[in-house]
């Protein structure tokens, strides 16, 4: 069993190492969890996502794009 604190630090990490251009989904972020044993429901880790103000995988690859443009 993992706890919620570590769960978040583990998806924040991911997401802060993923590729501007190509952001990890919610459920490719619980395949990368289940492979580091932590079991953990693709709606949970969107609310954690939400918790931590971090934007969804479209959101994050459009402020990518916008950020490419200026």
């Amino acid at each position: 069993q993992t706890s919620a604190r570590a769960a978040q630090a583990k998806i924040r990490k991911v997401i802060e190492s993923e590729s501007a251009q190509q952001p990890l989904s919610d459920n490719q972020l619980v395949a990368m969890l289940n492979q580091d044993g932590i079991t953990i429901a693709r709606r949970t880790v969107a609310k954690y996502r939400e918790m931590m103000n971090i934007p969804s995988s479209s959101q994050r690859r459009m402020q990518a794009r916008l950020a490419n443009i200026r």
